[in-house]
């Protein structure tokens, strides 16, 4: 994402910290990009070192936020050093750079106990000896690793697995605009040639077509390999890369008159409300919620909440470490669900200011709940069932449902057929019941022959004949 300051946003970051005193924050859920990582053209990408600290800080920054005391912003009732389950929830795809990057976020999150509250670090035994977790009290964070063949993996990466989209962003490359673009931009890319040529054999396989490739691979170069040829492209050369690859991302992930483009979007907003209507509906729901997830469902995500018109760096790629946060407050100290307001928040990396941004095109930072609630379900997708019809896909969950051409339907009995599913369910169960009792029938006949077979030879040979037991040596 450009890093240039925005006037209005440093206004309403200065106006946020004033008018915390005022408000009570009731729960709060971030959506996270991972940390630096190695280069994605190999694919199997992993998080490094650096990758690691960076989501660690941005955990710490969240927790002096949302669980620090002293922090106006503290998410009432939440538990400040000590883990409890019932108020956290983090899920990310089933894959290890998200995995980890969620990781390392909860370790900044709640930090091991003997760096924040030694004098409950220790469980007391009965013999009078204290016993610690390991690592100096490390704090185990359930993170819940979501499956690609499940239903849930639409939630954060909605893409995936979706025809739907794949077409609509294959239509960006066949645009005018694609095409103006890669003409425009073609001797760029064949200059670069010498500092990837031990990537891209030819200067005829460096194009627009490949914009976000090439940034990535001369970008992750630069940072951790000083002697390679990609580290020698100069800050222009990078600047120029990062405007075509954020135009390139930007273009495939969204566009306001094709909305398949953005279908990841929409889940995530589907997923949002959910976590926050769990809290604003019931006290037992979670205080603080986080995702981790890729760079493309930000950028849907910008363009489908009209974060665009709020600022003009919401066309760009958002930095390792980025993260969205949406948190329900209140302007008065006890909770009523009528009352409940809600601000995004966004922060650009790990140097950026987290800062409040309007949504949908609304001239204030925080929307009432209704307001809110109404455009997220209205706006986004809410059952792994909608998402299968929309995006017509063929993951395995989507087999429960008929994906026809208006849609998905749940499999059932045709109301034409002059049978009412009714009456189908009462017949079936009729057949079902004299199936069973003739099979039990013939059961019993066939064990009361060999019964009375096993008899006449126990009783022949002189032996007991013993009823079934359970082994002795116990269940298992």
């Amino acid at each position: 994402m450009r890093t240039t300051a925005l006037a209005h946003a440093l206004a309403v970051a200065s106006g946020l910290a004033a008018s915390a005193a005022a408000e009570t924050v009731h729960g709060a859920l971030v959506f996270t990009r991972h940390g630096d990582r190695t280069t994605k053209h190999y694919g199997a990408q992993v998080l490094t070192n650096l990758g690691a600290q960076q989501l660690f800080l941005v955990g710490s920054d969240y927790r002096a936020r949302y669980l620090d005391s002293a922090s106006p912003n503290q998410i009432q009732g939440i538990s400040e050093f000590q883990y409890v389950p019932a108020q956290i929830h983090a899920s990310a795809p089933d894959q290890r750079i998200l995995l980890d990057t969620a990781t390392a976020f909860l370790q900044g999150l709640y930090p091991p106990l003997s760096e924040t509250r030694p004098q409950i670090e220790g469980q007391q035994l009965a013999n009078g000896s204290s016993v610690n977790n390991p690592l100096g009290g490390y704090q185990y964070v359930t993170l819940h690793g979501i499956s690609a063949d499940s239903s849930d993996a639409v939630w954060i990466k909605g893409d995936d697995e979706c025809p739907a989209v794949a077409r609509a962003s294959a239509e960006f490359r066949a645009s005018a605009e694609y095409r103006t673009r890669l003409a425009a931009t073609r001797d760029f890319y064949r200059s670069l040639h010498p500092l990837v040529d031990d990537v891209y054999p030819s200067a005829d396989d460096l194009s627009y077509a490949k914009a976000y490739d090439i940034f990535d691979i001369i970008n992750v170069q630069r940072t951790h390999n000083k002697t390679s040829a990609a580290a020698q492209a100069t800050d222009a050369q990078v600047l120029q890369l990062r405007t075509l690859a954020d135009s390139a991302e930007f273009g495939l992930n969204y566009n306001a008159s094709q909305p398949a483009r953005s279908i990841h979007a929409t889940t995530l907003a589907g997923a949002v409300w959910r976590h926050l209507n769990d809290t604003v509906s019931s006290a037992k729901g979670p205080k603080f919620s986080l995702l981790a997830g890729s760079y493309d469902t930000f950028l849907a995500f910008f363009g489908l909440a009209n974060l665009t018109a709020a600022s003009p760096d919401f066309y760009g790629l958002p930095d390792y470490a980025s993260t969205m946060a949406f948190e329900v407050f209140t302007q008065r100290p006890d909770f009523r669900p009528a009352d409940a307001r809600v601000r995004f928040l966004f922060r650009n990396g790990t140097a950026g200011t987290l800062r409040a941004f309007p949504l949908f095109g609304a001239q204030k930072t925080d929307l009432s709940w209704d307001e809110f609630s109404d455009v997220m379900q209205t706006r986004g997708i809410s059952t792994a069932e909608q998402w299968c019809g929309v995006c017509q896909s063929q993951a395995p969950f989507c087999a429960a449902y008929e994906v026809g051409n208006g849609g998905v339907t749940a499999n059932a009995v045709s109301a034409d057929s002059g049978v009412s599913r009714g009456s189908w369910i009462a017949v079936v169960v009729v057949m079902a019941v004299a199936l069973a009792g003739n099979l039990v029938w013939a059961a019993l006949c066939l064990l009361g022959s060999r019964k009375r077979k096993e008899q006449v030879a126990a009783a022949g040979a002189g032996k007991e004949v013993h009823s079934v037991r359970s082994h002795d040596s116990g269940s298992v």
